[in-house]
């Protein structure tokens, strides 16, 4: 008995090494970020995270504990073969995850969760690069392979030697087991193990998020992820809705920015992969980067204070196109269910007789888009199957300046009005274009700034031969971004500048160039605010939009990042965050709560659908 004990622990010390030395691989990895921690700050996240790590060696120990129970009835040989067997089992899956949430973390700032089953197929394998997949895969064999070796010296050989469990003893081994449940729920209140528990910094999030143990709470999320609701108690004040009527209603006149004498024009949507206001100097961002787009600036009309709804493509592409607002850990593009009844730009404009497509460079299968597509009444989509395959030059797909040159082609023979929504992709990690290099460096940032300097120098190519088409004076052409983007300079996950992004008018039809319109907005805005320069009657359905062109508009923006959101006007910012259950930022009146009226009734519609 007391030789299984000792083995039954030197496998739990087995696992809980396993999970320590994976986070302290997890400090070395994310280096850039873990040197900005104090070393106060850094033993509190590795005293946190052995909570998280033991719940997660009780899973592990589980089936382990199962087997010694029944060693009244197996010989040594089975039960050593027995428990080898589903510890290698849960080594590979374990090594795998570890070594996953390493580079995914790098991109997208967040631990391992569910989020990458959406995209496993494609942005897996696109977005890494060759070094660091060498790097990974060198990681996963030492990881795995010292592992195998330890519980190949030191825990095998015992069970080897193990005398016969007596049968009577076999409750009591169930009874042992059975406590693993302790660990495993962390807690004997009513509350079990969650992610807050490892979130103690009121201000920073990388020593919040380096306590969590990756592979606790990847399954933890898969097997949540298809049941999530968002609370319907977060906004407790009767006047939640009288409050969210009050910041989306206006009554005023509408600044009109469009030639009346072509009441319907073509419109062009351009989406730029990752275009951060970080690198369009006319927003504060580095100057030399998008030299193109910073001309085209003086000569349209800048919404400076333009804010992404959320982080990645989906979420914006549901955003512009159906003015509906990202949500927390999750995308509604993931359920058809629920997207098939939002609002769609498409479907408002063909009141008007457009004619609607889509392009894209790359597979419009990823993330659930074409699914999403579809149901916006697209006429037409293009994507990577429609080039030829010499032109797929890229892990992603076609590269941006073959698709502008599609856009000008698809323009040139369309029906009128048409409605052409263009989404890019060179500026994608791995940042790949066919141009040498303009800056010098084989760093991450450099790379993207490569990148961001090609799209920016197709993009200008594409307007100038725009303006000698005859659609040209008949046309508006609005570009923004998918989303923001940590580089170049590795914004946190939280950070308003992750998410600001630049939003132009121009074209034939725009009556007065070169003005700003600093009204603060997001993504979500861009529906209503462009419906309001045509002869068209809304009804009510993109409740999430606001004219960004009215007088009396409400100047603000919200943006969800994985756990919270933040609420932006121009007097102050408020950050929530759902793990602490508190405000990160608070500024202003701190009895004012427009900003859960808000995200309150974004839930209760989510929920709904």
């Amino acid at each position: 008995m007391i030789a299984r004990l000792k083995i039954f622990g030197s496998l739990g010390l087995f696992w809980m090494i396993f999970f320590t030395i994976s986070r302290l691989l997890f400090l070395l990895y994310q280096l850039s970020q873990t040197t900005t921690c104090t070393l106060t700050e850094v033993l509190t996240a590795l005293l946190l995270g052995l909570r998280m790590d033991a719940a997660m060696t009780g899973y592990w120990l589980l089936l382990p504990g199962l087997f010694f129970s029944a060693s009244g009835f197996l010989s040594n040989r089975a039960l050593s073969w027995g428990i080898g067997t589903v510890t290698l089992i849960f080594l590979v899956i374990s090594t795998f995850l570890v070594v996953v949430d390493l580079e995914l973390y790098r991109h997208w700032g967040f631990r391992l969760n569910a989020t990458p089953l959406l995209y496993v197929d494609r942005e897996a394998m696109s977005s890494i690069q060759v070094g660091a997949f060498i790097l990974l895969v060198t990681m996963f064999i030492l990881i795995m392979g010292g592992f195998a070796w330890l519980y190949w010296r030191t825990i095998l050989p015992p069970i080897l030697r193990l005398t016969p469990l007596p049968k009577k003893l076999t409750p009591i081994w169930l009874g042992i087991t059975a406590l693993l449940f302790i660990p495993i729920r962390s807690s004997f209140t009513v509350a079990t193990l969650n992610a807050g528990v490892v979130y103690f910094h009121p201000t920073k999030v990388f020593p919040n998020h380096v306590g969590i143990n990756p592979i606790w709470n990847f399954f933890k999320d898969v097997t949540s992820e298809r049941r999530r609701l968002y609370p319907t108690d977060f906004y407790t004040a009767p006047q939640r809705e009288q409050e969210f009527h009050d910041l989306m209603t206006t009554t005023g006149a509408t600044q009109r920015l469009l030639d009346t004498t072509y009441q319907t024009p073509n419109i062009i949507l351009i989406l730029v992969e990752s275009f951060t206001a970080n690198v369009i100097e006319p927003l504060g961002g580095r100057p030399g980067i998008t030299p193109e787009f910073n001309a085209l600036c003086r000569e349209g009309i800048l919404f400076p204070n333009f804010i992404a709804s959320g982080d990645r493509t989906d979420k914006g592409l549901v955003s512009i196109l159906s003015g509906y607002p990202a949500q927390p850990e999750t995308s509604i593009i993931k359920y058809p269910e629920k997207s098939e009844h939002l609002p769609y730009l498409p479907h408002a404009l063909r009141e008007l007789g457009y004619h609607s497509s889509f392009l894209y460079g790359g597979d419009i299968e990823f993330a659930n888009m074409q699914s999403y597509l579809n149901q916006a009444g697209f006429c037409h989509i293009t994507d990577e199957e429609s080039f030829d395959h010499t032109l797929n030059n890229s892990k992603w797909g076609v590269a941006d300046h073959f698709v502008f040159e599609r856009l000008l082609f698809e323009a040139d023979t369309s029906q009128r009005p048409f409605f052409k929504v263009m989404l890019s992709l060179s500026s994608h990690e791995p940042f790949e274009v066919p141009m040498p290099a303009h800056f010098t460096g084989m760093d991450e940032g450099t790379k993207f700034l490569n990148a961001v300097y090609y799209t920016d120098k197709s993009l200008g190519h594409f307007i100038r031969e725009a303006r000698k088409k005859s659609w040209w004076k008949n046309t508006l052409i609005i570009i923004t971004a998918d989303h923001g983007h940590r580089l170049p300079d590795l914004e946190e996950l939280n950070n308003r500048k992750r998410f600001a992004i630049p939003m132009l008018w121009l074209g034939g039809v725009i009556t007065q160039p070169g003005q700003q319109i600093r009204t603060m907005g997001s993504q979500t805005d861009l529906a209503n605010t462009l419906l309001n320069q045509l002869p068209i009657k809304g009804d009510g359905s993109f409740r999430f939009s606001k004219n960004l062109l009215a007088t009396d508009v409400k100047s603000f923006a919200v943006y969800a990042f994985h756990n919270g959101y933040g609420f932006i006007t121009d007097s102050g910012e408020r950050v929530y965050d759902f793990n602490l259950s508190n405000y990160l930022k608070l500024e202003g009146d701190p009895h004012s709560q427009p900003d859960k009226a808000y995200i309150q009734t974004l839930f209760n519609d989510y929920n709904s659908r």
